[in-house]
């Protein structure tokens, strides 16, 4: 069930870690459509507890900085504006709802 690009090109190791990522998604994808309650009910406690720390964890690295820039996305000139994709996608995934398309300013 993986929908996700080819990685590009990089390491043996960031390939391994890839396909180990995909590969637990597909897992998950299958226990949920295919498993009984029995087993179900005792993943999806575990799986839960894990899914909510890893986005605490990704979302704490991609904080604003004291010039609401995210911390994570690009530092330096090029960043991006916070809340960052990371971010919008967080809310999306979790809430259920997309987050409204800023408008670019140009130079005043």
């Amino acid at each position: 069930m993986t929908s996700l690009l080819p990685a590009p090109g990089g390491s043996p190791g960031n390939d391994v870690l890839r396909a180990a990522v995909l590969h637990r998604l597909d897992l998950l994808d299958r226990a949920a459509g295919h498993a009984d309650p029995a087993t179900l009910l005792p993943l999806a406690r575990a799986e839960l507890n894990r899914l909510a720390d890893g986005w605490r964890r990704l979302l704490r690295a991609h904080h604003a900085d004291e010039s609401g820039r995210c911390a994570a996305c690009r530092p330096g000139l090029l960043a991006r504006r916070w809340p960052c994709p990371v971010w919008r996608t967080a809310h999306e995934q979790l809430l259920g709802e997309s987050l409204p398309r800023r408008t670019r300013r140009g130079p005043a």
